[in-house]
């Protein structure tokens, strides 16, 4: 098996290098809008944005940081196949203006503008990153009625275009081999998922990037995501790549990627993320595996049963019929090309583990 992963590093309002309806799954983050963070990166974007800030019109730049957004969400339809997938991290913002205290519901705008698309909008997952911090709590302190909840949860947003998914006799395998563990399936088709803690989002300064932090999901995230709604072999997007974390986490699991990235700066610091990558790809691996041969003995002890059905490819139990296919492919060689990597890949046979 191989795959290619691209980087593209122009705006993603225009993808004209992606043909229409070629993409299998659209993972990403965007910028926030009103997180102070991004403020600059929508000033250059939109001038009458700035303006309207500057002039204490926050509910009218609000909108128009998300109108800069909506362009790339059309783009995003046009190049989704049919049954495809649409995954967003989006967290909404807290802000202080004017000694007003209030909550930007970023969400809430891009559900409403993907479902003008015609997409549907599927269940989405709460993603719980909880803090710890003593200063997390927002207000007066003990007094009433001033003091605000925190806010320690983003939203994991999920769109469908059109009707399921249908699969190819090629494809219908390939899904098969892709398939999860019957416990993995019971832990992350939940909708708060309270296991995957945040990263430090301060860039390495011996990295020359143009950014000093840089927002990105944990690879767990993505690794997760793309499991649950892709299969080996798929096209991954992400419209807003930043460090390469949806590009990582696609060649880990043998899908392809496109990544779209508007600061050019950090195309170093993506192809430096690959030189570990064959590493990444076998703890992840070892984990699954691990973790499942867990399972299966705690389920043996615990319920004093035998499974029913057998993975001859991973030598283990496994609950169900569908989990039998189950295939893991170990990166064995990649080539650096330009904007371009490919990676090769062999199958895993049990003693690997």
């Amino acid at each position: 098996m191989e795959t290619n992963h691209k980087l593209i590093f122009e705006n993603s309002q225009n993808m004209k290098y992606i043909e229409d309806e070629s993409i299998n799954l659209i993972l990403t983050s965007p910028p926030y809008p009103m997180i102070e963070m991004w403020d600059e990166l929508f000033f250059r974007m939109n001038y009458k944005i700035k303006d309207t800030f500057n002039n204490n019109k926050h509910k009218m730049a609000f909108h128009l940081m998300h109108e800069e957004l909506n362009k790339t969400w059309r783009e995003c339809f046009r190049v989704l196949k049919e049954g495809g997938i649409i995954v967003i991290n989006i967290g909404d913002a807290t802000r202080t203006i004017k000694d007003n205290f209030q909550l930007f519901t970023n969400h809430v705008k891009i559900i409403e503008f993907m479902q003008s698309l015609g997409m549907q909008s599927l269940p989405p997952i709460i993603w719980r990153k909880t803090s710890n911090k003593p200063n997390k709590f927002m207000g007066s302190g003990m007094l009433p009625i001033n003091a605000y909840v925190t806010l320690e949860h983003e939203y994991i947003l999920i769109f469908r275009k059109g009707n399921k998914r249908k699969f190819n006799k090629e494809e219908a395998i390939r899904r098969r081999k892709s398939a999860f563990f019957w416990e993995e399936r019971n832990n992350w088709y939940s909708d708060i998922w309270k296991d995957i803690v945040g990263e430090n989002q301060t860039i390495d300064k011996s990295y020359k990037t143009n950014r000093n932090r840089n927002a990105a999901f944990p690879l767990e995230l993505a690794l997760r995501l793309i499991n649950m709604f892709s299969i080996y072999e798929d096209t991954i997007l992400d419209p807003f790549l930043g460090t390469g974390t949806t590009t990582i986490a696609s060649a880990i699991l043998g899908r392809n990627s496109i990544g779209y990235e508007i600061d050019k700066s950090f195309e170093d610091l993506i192809k430096k993320r690959f030189n570990n990558i064959k590493i990444l790809n076998e703890q992840y691996i070892n984990n699954r595996i691990n973790s499942h041969k867990q399972f299966v003995e705690n389920y043996i002890k615990e319920k004093n049963k035998s499974f029913k059905h057998y993975n001859e490819n991973l030598k283990l139990p496994v609950m169900t019929s569908q989990e039998k296919e189950i295939d893991f492919y170990s990166i064995a060689k990649i080539e650096k090309k330009d904007k371009n990597i490919t990676c090769k890949y062999n199958k895993v046979i049990s003693p690997f583990f």
